[in-house]
């Protein structure tokens, strides 16, 4: 095991936009804390980039889990496609060493009992990729809660703004499109989303309830005319919002990292006219082979009466989480992009916790204004948590407005990842690795498991169950966990 002062010894299974981009990049940048000492990738150009000329290099995570005990790395990070998640996690939880797992921790419902069924056998150390709860952001919409300055919970709303041109570059013609193939919309997009709402909430949901369908990126909705690629002389090239040459040719022209990364190695104009005129991401959205949700609305109910709503829309101009906390002694507003958290606090005596405001209080939220400018003169308070930007040149954009870098969080545009969030998990992930304690607290497959839970209750709701007793359905589904021996 590594010491305090030594590096943490990691291997990378998959080198794509979460391994390389979010988890890989946070390596590079703290040499004195990690170091990638073996990368599992088949494609070589993405190998060669994180390998680098030190670690050592397996095309298949297969061969590279065969030779753990040769390597010794302390932890392994695995980022590969959802379908692999439970073999490679099996293999990792067999071969005795913690592990950073990314969300989902099984795109399926049977695969997801599958690896309960692993990590209790096991006592797998797993960390599940739920970034946002480490993100300063949410951290302090935690605090707020958590220090009881809002009372008692009422409702709480996320809206999930997917941005336009991100469901159509992830969701539409990209690896998340199929649920046969990745998962859910909401499981791949909102899980995170339905973390963040389990972790507020302090309990699971009594019921789940989900509406939403596949609205527009179907067939009987193309142009006229429209061929099956958009570099085949499309007559609404002009008028499409999700003409492609449009987005990865000019509006992205800049760009070397994700999501531009996805078309090839040659980023030329050219290199990626080609890569649109033979790869999935030219194709007509209106003519692709997706079939998840564009859209989507679940509400929980809790025991304590708390109501919450998940919004998830392709359809918005912003790619980023809006935030509203309703309580019986205040009311908070949050918008993840610009970091902006507003709390009114009804209460003449009511207060911000010192979390976020003592002499303790964390560098990266700051509170900027404080008045009592309340339609009954109560007390207004706006804090904004600003993530470290992460503008080191190598590899042009890393994520979209909201921090997602790479999979299908990644957006157009610049900043850390996940508000922050990517950077802050890798950092708790190595210390966690250095004491000893992932697959406990906030690093836990168990921490996590709700929050799977809700996401295909979600589904199951909104394909034809309607309202599902969360508590029941739960009990059903994890029957065989229950019954074996601890």
């Amino acid at each position: 095991m590594s010491t305090a002062t030594a590096p943490v010894r990691l291997a990378v299974l998959g080198a794509g936009g979460r391994g390389a981009e979010a988890y890989g990049r946070w390596v590079r940048a703290h040499p004195d804390r990690a170091r990638v000492v073996a990368v599992a990738e088949p494609d070589p150009a993405r190998l060669d980039a994180l390998a680098g000329t030190t670690a050592a290099r397996y095309a298949d995570w297969r061969g590279l889990v065969t030779d753990l005990g040769r390597l010794r790395p302390d932890a392994v990070v695995v980022a590969l496609p959802d379908a692999l998640h439970v073999a490679a996690a099996t293999a990792v939880a067999d071969a005795g060493l913690p592990m950073l797992l990314e969300k989902p921790a099984a795109p399926t419902l049977a695969g997801l009992l599958d690896l309960a069924l692993v990590v209790r056998r096991t006592d797998a150390r797993i960390a599940v990729g739920h970034v946002l709860r480490f993100a300063p952001f949410w951290r302090a919409v935690r605090a707020v809660v958590a220090a009881g300055a809002l009372g008692d919970l009422a409702t709480i709303e996320v809206r999930e703004n997917i941005g336009f041109w991100h469901f159509a570059h992830s969701f539409v013609r990209g690896n998340w499109r199929s649920a046969a193939m990745s998962s859910p919309m909401v499981l791949a997009k909102t899980c995170h989303d339905l973390d963040l709402i389990r972790w507020l909430a302090g309990a699971a949901p009594r019921t789940v309830s989900s509406e939403g369908s596949l609205l527009h990126f179907r067939p009987e909705n193309a142009p006229d005319g429209a061929p099956a690629r958009c570099t085949d002389g499309c007559p609404a090239a002009a008028d499409c919002p999700f003409y492609a040459p449009r987005y990865y040719v000019d509006a992205l022209r800049d760009v070397t990292g994700h999501p531009v990364m996805m078309l090839g190695d040659d980023l030329s104009p050219a290199g990626r006219l080609a890569a649109l005129r033979r790869g999935p991401y030219g194709r007509c959205v209106y003519r692709s082979d997706n079939d998840v949700a564009d859209h989507q609305q679940t509400l929980l109910r809790f025991g304590s009466g708390l109501t919450a709503t998940l919004t998830a829309s392709a359809f918005t101009a912003e790619n980023t989480r809006h935030l509203a906390i309703t309580g019986t002694r205040g009311q908070l507003h949050g918008h993840m992009e610009s970091g902006e958290i507003r709390v009114d606090l009804f209460s003449p005596s009511g207060r911000l916790p010192d979390a976020l405001v003592g002499p303790d209080a964390p560098p990266d939220v700051e509170l900027v204004a404080s008045g009592t400018d309340g339609p009954l003169g109560h007390a207004t308070h706006t804090l904004v948590a600003r993530p470290v930007r992460d503008t080191r040149p190598e590899g042009g954009a890393t994520g979209g407005p909201e921090g997602g870098a790479g999979g299908p969080e990644a957006g157009p545009a610049g900043r850390g990842g996940h508000a922050g969030g990517d950077g802050a998990l890798m950092d708790a992930f190595c210390r966690a690795v250095v004491d000893g304690t992932v697959g406990s607290g906030e690093l836990s497959f168990w921490t996590a498991l709700d929050s799977h839970l809700m996401a295909f209750a979600a589904e199951e709701s909104r394909t034809g169950a309607g309202v599902v007793d969360f508590g029941a359905w739960a009990a059903t589904v994890l029957d065989p966990l229950d019954r074996e021996a601890p």
